[in-house]
């Protein structure tokens, strides 16, 4: 195995940390919230936690521009957005932190929710542009013919968002029943 593989091989082959109890609680309670305030918020936008998402958002249009392909550069704001927390992710899952990994992970996937908000705006284009500028979605799904399924594809990727941080909630909370020492 090549050096620079072995410490992925040893990560994968290490036990996961335990999980407490007030740790899954608290994981628990901040899911539950992030839920309330995701489905009562207005338009599904969660000040802060979609504020920090937007920065990266933001921040991805340059730095993948840099590679010089017009597709990628409007294309790195969505794709920043859901590099970070899955880099973030990457790394408690290397520490076999099961706490974090499945908080990066609910993150991850909220973020979807952020981006479905963003694709189902493509033809109304009634979001407020940080900057003004042209709308990433409406460009590309306008260049592969595909405007039309704006909100089809919305809801898909909202249904992905809600399903995946559902399982990282449940993986931890399968993780934490793991974890007892009274488990049979």
């Amino acid at each position: 195995m090549t050096p620079l593989l072995e410490p992925l091989a040893e990560a994968w082959e290490a036990e996961w940390q335990p999980v407490g109890t007030a740790a899954v609680a608290g994981v628990s309670l901040g899911f539950l919230l992030l839920a309330v305030l995701a489905i009562r918020a207005d338009q599904g936008w969660i000040p802060l936690l979609d504020g920090v998402n937007l920065v990266f958002h933001e921040a991805g249009h340059p730095i993948f521009g840099l590679l010089g392909w017009e597709v990628l550069t409007i294309l790195g704001g969505t794709f920043m957005q859901l590099l970070v927390p899955l880099v973030a992710l990457g790394t408690f899952w290397l520490r076999r932190d099961a706490v974090g990994t499945a908080a990066t992970g609910i993150w991850a996937f909220e973020n979807l929710l952020n981006i479905a908000r963003y694709v189902a705006d493509a033809r109304a284009q009634v979001l407020p542009l940080v900057g003004g500028g042209e709308h990433d979605w409406a460009t590309l799904l306008g260049r592969w013919g595909l405007l039309t399924q704006d909100t089809t594809l919305a809801r898909g990727l909202q249904g992905l968002g809600w399903l995946g941080m559902v399982a990282c909630w449940a993986w931890l909370a399968w993780r934490w029943r793991r974890s007892r020492p009274d488990r049979a």
